[in-house]
């Protein structure tokens, strides 16, 4: 009962949220551009990398001129009733559009969204192609966008590459939703990638270890994934300087996983060898350890 209330609440929030978004967006535009054409710092738009720019809705008349700075790409995060120009216009000027519809204020895009609007920036980076990410004001879900492309392909952390669009675009302001989007989705394509590449290159680090089962080692790594491998796993295996039982957890697919749980089973895990095996420190629970497949 309580999770039905909770979703009740979510959705009324969204709706009311919704109709405020769409009773302000007309006054709100017009703020914006009274301050565009008053305020030389308040630009339409800025241009954050050689082909990324970042900034407010465009107009019909604006087309042109996007194109004309080497745009061949825009990402839309508006919903409809904020969108004001069609996909048919930016076609016809060879202009790719990408449409993430998000609701304004307090929402973010979603990680399937935010990877599509990632990968789209990058493909056309990869092309000398520049792209326009835009949403109303260029402020909140677009700068969303914006940092999970640095924070991939620019490898930046979230705060770098936050405080480095603000260096160029000061306006930018992130929800508490919109930087919970940017964390997963660093933890997601970053940070496991850079698990799994330390696995696959014979090293990785331990986080926090609990006990929570009996007989088991349980650790749960930085975004939040637990691997648990039981003490009947390394059941009569000696670390020789130690003189203790091994004990290693670490994070693989779950393919992977199962693979590697069937050679140590089966042929003792003649092909693994423990190379190195390092207390952080004395007062630390933390620990390294570096594996060789052979």
């Amino acid at each position: 009962m309580e999770y039905v209330e909770d979703i009740k609440l979510s959705d009324s929030r969204r709706v009311l949220v919704g109709a405020g978004a769409r009773a302000l967006f007309y006054p709100t535009l017009v703020y914006n551009l009274v301050r565009n054409k008053l305020q030389a710092e308040f630009r339409w738009w800025d241009q954050i990398q050689e082909f990324l720019l970042l900034g407010a809705v465009p107009f019909p008349s604006d087309v042109k001129r996007l194109k004309d700075l080497g745009v061949r790409g825009v990402i839309t995060l508006n919903e409809p009733y904020e969108t004001l120009v069609p996909t048919s216009l930016y076609k016809a000027h060879g202009i790719d559009h990408l449409v993430l519809p998000t609701r304004d204020y307090l929402f973010a895009p979603s990680i399937d969204d935010i990877c599509q609007a990632v990968n789209f920036i990058h493909g056309k980076t990869l092309l000398k192609q520049a792209t326009y990410v835009h949403c109303k004001a260029g402020r909140g879900r677009s700068t969303t966008i914006v940092i999970c492309y640095l924070v991939q392909h620019r490898h930046m952390s979230p705060d770098v590459a936050y405080a480095f669009v603000r260096s160029i675009r000061p306006r930018v302001l992130l929800a508490s939703a919109q930087r919970q989007a940017v964390q997963e989705y660093y933890h997601l394509k970053v940070k496991k990638s850079q698990i799994s590449s330390n696995i696959w290159s014979g090293s990785t680090r331990i986080l926090r270890p609990l006990r929570l089962f009996p007989y088991a080692d349980v650790f749960t790594f930085d975004d939040g994934s637990v691997v648990v491998i039981t003490k009947a796993d390394v059941d009569g295996y000696k670390d020789e300087r130690h003189g203790s039982d091994m004990s290693l957890v670490f994070r693989v697919s779950k393919t992977a996983l199962a693979t590697f749980s069937r050679l140590w089973v089966s042929s003792k895990m003649s092909g693994v060898r423990l190379v190195n095996w390092n207390k952080c420190s004395k007062a630390s629970d933390e620990m390294s350890i570096n594996i060789h497949l052979c």
